[in-house]
């Protein structure tokens, strides 16, 4: 977060590293774009989502929303990440039953609700490789924030913007940017999750919320309203998860953590018996000792229906190219 809101002298300290950093940033880009480097096509289509920023956009979320909807639409979708904080040397399938600290929390997120193949690894050129074996049906693959993973051929992207759009605009690390503001204008689509940026429209729904020891003891948001509750969010942005919270008249007594925070249970004791709610994603790395307490809200990205639209006709384009 801190990359987000530098202002004043120290933003301005730091940005004659920020220009060492873009240099670096244009010459790798270049030498891809020229196949100096050598990148790598796995033979169906890729579609890169990701963000210019560091940190989380609501990528996992849209990632998610893909998987399903390409399912529905005749697809056989795989799921390619890095596994974020995870420690795994070798391409490994990310399902329900992984360690978080091995293949990372949103892989284990996105196989649960996504219900395809996800696989993790340092290499995501030998990962995507060893998906296609291993699920030979596969027939797409979704390349889970890798809009800077040049080393895989891609054909379409799609960048997420937040709400928090680009924080004090300038690159890492004086800022948030991982790349120039104008590589917007070289994606194939811009998602976005609230804010003004221009885009397919994005938001986050979830008005249910399931009892960390039994999932299927369900009951409303709302049902908290009046409430005191402690609210535990280690994503890209916590006060998103607050501001919900709030919408729905729980007094929340707010707890962020970094972003991929490795919770322990000793970080959800605050002292009192007040039930605790937290993100999905959070709750995959304490499950293995729940709470009674401890409540799980799951979201759901709801999409611009035109976002859609766009993406199935892009992708019959592409079959049509493929069968001429």
């Amino acid at each position: 977060m801190k990359y987000w809101y530098r202002r004043g002298a120290v933003a301005w300290l730091l940005w004659p590293v920020s220009l060492i950093f873009l240099a670096l940033v244009l010459l790798r880009r270049l030498v891809y774009l020229l196949r100096i480097l050598k990148s790598t096509h796995p033979g169906i289509p890729v579609i890169v989502i990701g963000n210019l920023t560091v940190g989380g956009t609501g990528k996992t979320p849209l990632v998610i929303w893909m998987a399903e909807f390409l399912a529905k639409n005749g697809w056989s979708p795989g799921v390619v990440s890095r596994g974020y904080g995870g420690k795994v040397p070798a391409p490994r399938a990310a399902t329900v039953a992984s360690d978080p600290a091995e293949v990372g929390d949103e892989p284990i997120l996105i196989s649960r609700r996504g219900g395809c193949p996800v696989w993790v690894g340092p290499d995501r050129v030998e990962v995507a490789a060893v998906l296609r074996r291993e699920a030979p049906k596969v027939d797409i693959l979704i390349l889970d924030d890798g809009l800077q993973h040049y080393r895989i051929r891609r054909d379409l992207e799609i960048a997420v913007v937040d709400a928090r759009g680009f924080g004090n605009g300038f690159l890492l690390p004086a800022g948030p940017l991982r790349e120039p503001r104008w590589r917007l204008r070289t994606v194939d689509a811009v998602v976005a999750h609230g804010g003004a940026t221009k885009g397919y429209a994005m938001h986050l729904e979830g008005d249910t919320v399931h009892r960390m020891t039994d999932a299927h003891e369900r009951q409303p948001l709302k049902a908290f309203a009046g409430q005191k509750v402690h609210a535990v969010a280690g994503i890209g942005d916590p006060n998103r998860f607050f501001l919900q919270l709030g919408k729905a008249g729980i007094q929340i007594v707010p707890h962020p953590f970094p972003d991929h925070h490795p919770f322990k249970p000793a970080d959800l004791e605050f002292g009192d018996e007040a039930p605790v709610l937290m993100t999905e994603k959070d709750a995959v790395k304490l499950r293995s000792a729940p709470r009674a307490n401890w409540w799980v809200l799951p979201v759901a990205a709801k999409l611009d229906p035109a976002f859609g639209s766009w993406l199935l006709g892009r992708l019959d384009g592409w079959r049509r190219s493929k069968a001429a």
